[in-house]
């Protein structure tokens, strides 16, 4: 399973009454599809992974099987306490799903060997390559990180934590077991403010939020940071990451918040997000357009 493009985290539709909305799901899903992704990632964190209940994983992972249909692999999310954990993997994979992001255990933090083998228990619970989750409880030392390398079904690692000193660690340990398949991606929040430095450590992948919000002005950066075109990449950053950015440390959780308020405002309902999230004011609604205009008129330049 290799990727090549942007991965794409799609939001989970909520209808009026407050459940998961499958048909929304897929039109948001395949709207996105002709930008080309390199990977979709159903019910993670911008899709609410943790708002969710089982059953729910498994419709948005089978409806994310339906609406891709084979054009790009299809990550699934799991994660939180155990027994959930494994059964969201064995969810996902009766779902079609391709592989698994495992997220960070809940609650407790545990020593290295147990974070290891928490990650060993979910990825034995299905047939699924699992990709780490390096982020808060879930955090990950270089030795940690090889020692899973060791295992075949640990296929990738996704960085969270934003520390590029244990990043490169973590990558050439990586290396040294020998592993060529083995990916990384950059999964800060906004990873295309990063993504410049993230290369140079030699993790060429990342995940953007902004692709489910605004395609256009994702695939527009993303075409930038491959061409190499470092004045057009820092147009798009000042004049549309870097306000979005702004915009989404005034509120915890806007993270994913100001991506379903965006695509609302796109005209696709999605609905809002779920407790403990909010969603956006009216002034900061109003803000949130002016960002998507700016962003867009550079994406067409």
């Amino acid at each position: 399973m290799q990727f090549n493009g942007v991965l794409f985290f799609p939001v989970t539709p909520f209808s009026p009454s407050g459940s998961v909305d499958p048909g929304m799901l897929r039109e948001h899903i395949e709207s996105r599809l002709p930008h080309q992704p390199g990977g979709v990632f159903p019910a993670c964190g911008t899709g609410e992974f943790h708002a969710l209940d089982l059953e729910e994983i498994r419709a948005v992972v089978t409806t994310a099987v339906r609406a891709v249909n084979g054009q790009v692999p299809v990550v699934a999310g799991t994660g939180g306490p155990l027994g959930h954990a494994r059964a969201a993997a064995r969810a996902a994979e009766e779902a079609g799903a391709d592989a698994l992001l495992v997220l960070p255990p809940y609650l407790v933090k545990g020593p290295t060997d147990g974070l290891i083998a928490y990650v060993e228990a979910v990825a034995a619970a299905s047939g699924l390559p699992v990709i780490i989750y390096h982020r808060a409880n879930g955090a990950f030392t270089a030795d940690a990180v090889a020692r899973l390398a060791a295992n075949p079904k640990v296929v990738g690692f996704k960085d969270g934590v934003g520390d590029v000193g244990l990043a490169q660690e973590i990558v050439t340990a990586v290396a040294a077991t020998g592993r060529t398949d083995f990916q990384f991606f950059n999964g800060l929040l906004t990873a295309e403010l990063s993504q410049g430095a993230y290369r140079g450590l030699g993790i060429p992948l990342y995940s953007s939020a902004a692709f489910a919000m605004a395609p256009e002005i994702a695939t527009a950066y993303y075409r930038a940071y491959i061409g190499n075109d470092e004045p057009a990449r820092h147009r798009l950053i000042e004049g549309f990451y870097a306000p979005l950015v702004r915009l989404r440390d005034q509120t915890p959780g806007f993270g994913v918040s100001l991506i379903k308020a965006g695509l609302r405002l796109d005209g696709l309902d999605v609905g809002s997000v779920r407790p403990p999230l909010v969603d956006p004011s009216e002034s900061q609604l109003v803000e949130l357009k002016a960002i998507l205009a700016a962003g867009r008129e550079l994406a067409g330049s």
